[in-house]
């Protein structure tokens, strides 16, 4: 594997979950396990997730050093629940998430993350189900447009569209650095842009192919089920469609969501919060962490804490 991944925010995640000995904490994206590393060495307990199975030599080392304090469940978030209930554990004290690809992943070119690598069309985080290729030589123009524009923010989303579509006829799409080109071209090149043009349809269809943001929302909803009151949730984001759960989510589960005006009134949410905010809107990295890990820089942290209120949507 690739060298390890630095977990982002870690100083100020740590501050969130507050973990101390006998607490038991779930590190929902383990990876190379920064995260689980730096809890564990507080006394706490980690169960880790994780759906890719390419972590698991990393799992080994930290469950070397930290003997019948770990356990890695090989499970998406929306496992979390289950994971926890098959531990036996009676309560549980904390919960985080780190969201999206790691750099270890976009490392490897043999996974097909990145447009600047090449190698196979995949991009399957737990190397099963349908890849990226499946999804450019498959689907029809509409579908495939539409997730270019909904998860890669890609304005230009029906031009790609045709132009993949177009080049399939010829020859299916097997390699990353061959869907880049045929990108770059259908958008008229670089012309001296700061990201490269396949950068959105990249992101597309990884978000696609591993239902990210379906699965960052059943998780949330996991944990919101699985917490112990008082029990902390803290949650990193690397771009905007992510946050935008994320704020929503606790926005609304800490009874801050806005109201509608006398003129358009809405129901009144009778539940009540099942989080409170530890801090308003999301924390950034510093410019010391900046200057070491440029992959922070667009990272936001949320957190909250739950309170003794009902789960407001029982985990499936």
């Amino acid at each position: 594997m690739s060298g390890p991944h630095a977990p982002v925010l870690l100083a100020e995640v740590i501050e969130a979950l507050s973990p101390k000995p006998g607490d038991v904490v779930v590190d929902a994206t383990f990876g190379a396990g920064g995260y689980t590393r730096a809890i564990l060495a507080t006394g706490a307990e980690v169960i880790a997730l994780d759906r890719d199975p390419t972590v698991q030599p990393h799992a080994n080392a930290v469950a070397n050093d930290f003997p019948g304090k770990f356990k890695l469940v090989r499970t998406p978030f929306s496992g979390l629940a289950e994971a926890f209930a098959d531990s036996g554990k009676a309560r549980l004290d904390g919960a985080v998430f780190d969201i999206g690809v790691s750099s270890m992943q976009l490392d490897q070119a043999e996974r097909g993350f990145s447009f600047m690598r090449d190698g196979p069309l995949d991009m399957r985080m737990s190397g099963e189900g349908e890849s990226a290729a499946d999804i450019v030589n498959t689907w029809d123009h509409g579908p495939l447009a539409h997730i270019l524009k909904l998860y890669g923010e890609e304005r230009q989303s029906g031009r790609i569209a045709t132009a993949i579509l177009r080049r399939r006829v010829a020859e299916p799409f097997t390699r990353t650095l061959d869907l880049a080109e045929v990108v770059e071209k259908a958008l008229g090149g670089r012309r001296g842009a700061p990201t490269h043009p396949a950068t959105r349809t990249f992101q597309a269809l990884r978000i696609a192919v591993n239902d990210e943001l379906g699965e960052l929302t059943a998780g949330l909803e996991a944990a919101e089920a699985t917490l112990s009151p008082g029990g902390r949730l803290t949650v990193v984001t690397f771009h905007s469609l992510e946050d935008r759960i994320v704020k929503a989510f606790l926005t609304e589960r800490s009874g801050n969501a806005p109201g509608g005006s006398r003129h358009a009134p809405v129901a009144v949410e009778s539940r009540k919060p099942s989080f409170t905010l530890q801090f308003k809107g999301a924390r950034e990295a510093g410019q010391a962490e900046l200057a070491a890990n440029p992959r922070a820089r667009s990272a936001r942290l949320r957190a909250a804490v739950r309170t003794e209120a009902p789960a407001w949507r029982a985990a499936a």
